[in-house]
C-alpha cells in the first residue's frame, strides 16, 4: 500500500549568515519549501539574517520553525558540545525568543523548533540534553519539536505533551538503525538529482529509504529536509518538489 497523498512538509535550513558572509540562496529556497528553519544565533545568524529570513519566509506564507544548535559559530554548529542542562536550556529559549522577536516585527509566527547538526545528532541519544531542551520548550509555552524518528528527545518530549514533528532527509544516507550517516563518511551527502528525488520519493509514499548496504529503514514522518548547503542545493530542490508532486504528494507545512 502506498501513501503517495499522505501530506508532507518540505522543510530547509535559512538565514545561515552572519554579518558579510552568507551561505545559500534563501530566496530561491523560499520558492520551494513549506517551511524554513531559521538559524538563530547558534550556528549561524544574526539580527540581519533573521530579519531578512524571516520576512522573506512571511512575504510567500512559508511557516517558521527556530532552527537552534550549540553556541558554536567557528564550527557551524556541527561540533558537539558537553554543556550543562541549565545552559542548553537557557541556550534554546535565547535563540528561540530572539528569533519570535523578529517573526513578531514582521507579522509572522515561529511555529516550532528544529535543533540542528550536532545537537539534533545528540538529541537521538543524549538523554540529558533531551532533557534540557525539553524543558526550554516547556518553558517557552510548549512550542512543537522537530525531530528523527527513534530519537530519544521524541519520547521525552511527548511524554511532557510537547507536539512532534518527525522528520527524514532527502539528501542524506542513512545507517541500518536509522539514523544519518556522519557527514565524515564518503558519500554520507547525496548530491545526484537521480538518487536525491528517488530518495525523497520512497520517503514520502513507502515511508522509509535503503541504506548503502541495501537494508530498508522505516522513516514514518511527516516533514522532509532539504539542506540549503548541499552542493547544487537550489537545484536538487526544485527536482524533489516536481518529483513528489507529479507523483500526487500534497505538500503543505507541518506546523
Amino acid at each position: 500500500m502506498t501513501t503517495a497523498h499522505r501530506p508532507l512538509d518540505l522543510n530547509a535550513d535559512l538565514g545561515e549568515g552572519v554579518g558579510a558572509w552568507s551561505m545559500g540562496d534563501d530566496a530561491a529556497m523560499l520558492e520551494v519549501v513549506t517551511t524554513a528553519n531559521v538559524a538563530c544565533g547558534g550556528h549561524a545568524g544574526d539580527a540581519g539574517t533573521m530579519r531578512a529570513a524571516t520576512r522573506a519566509a512571511a512575504a510567500r506564507g512559508v511557516a517558521l520553525t527556530a532552527h537552534v544548535a550549540y553556541p558554536d559559530l567557528q564550527g557551524f554548529g556541527r561540533r558537539f558540545l558537553d554543556i550543562t542542562p541549565a545552559d542548553l536550556t537557557d541556550l534554546v529559549i535565547v535563540q528561540v525568543g530572539a528569533l519570535q522577536a523578529m517573526a513578531r516585527a514582521e507579522g509572522a509566527q515561529v511555529r516550532g523548533v528544529k535543533p540542528h547538526g550536532a545537537l539534533y545528532n545528540a538529541l537521538a541519544h543524549h538523554e540529558v540534553q533531551a532533557a534540557a531542551v525539553v524543558r526550554a520548550l516547556q518553558e517557552l509555552g510548549g512550542l512543537p519539536l522537530v525531530a528523527a524518528p527513534g530519537a530519544v528527545v521524541v519520547d521525552a518530549a511527548r511524554t511532557a505533551g510537547i507536539a512532534v514533528v518527525l522528520e527524514g532527509f532527502a539528501d542524506r544516507a542513512y545507517l541500518p538503525d536509522g539514523t544519518l550517516t556522519p557527514r565524515s563518511v564518503p558519500g554520507a551527502v547525496l548530491t545526484d538529482p537521480a538518487a536525491v528525488t528517488a530518495q525523497a520519493l520512497s520517503i514520502a509514499t513507502a515511508r522509509g529509504v535503503r541504506t548503502a548496504g541495501g537494508e530498508w529503514v522505516e522513516l514514518p514522518v511527516r516533514s522532509l529536509c532539504l539542506h540549503g548547503d548541499t552542493p547544487g542545493a537550489v537545484a536538487l530542490a526544485r527536482a524533489v518538489r516536481a518529483r513528489l508532486e507529479d507523483s500526487g504528494v500534497h505538500l503543505e507545512a507541518a506546523l
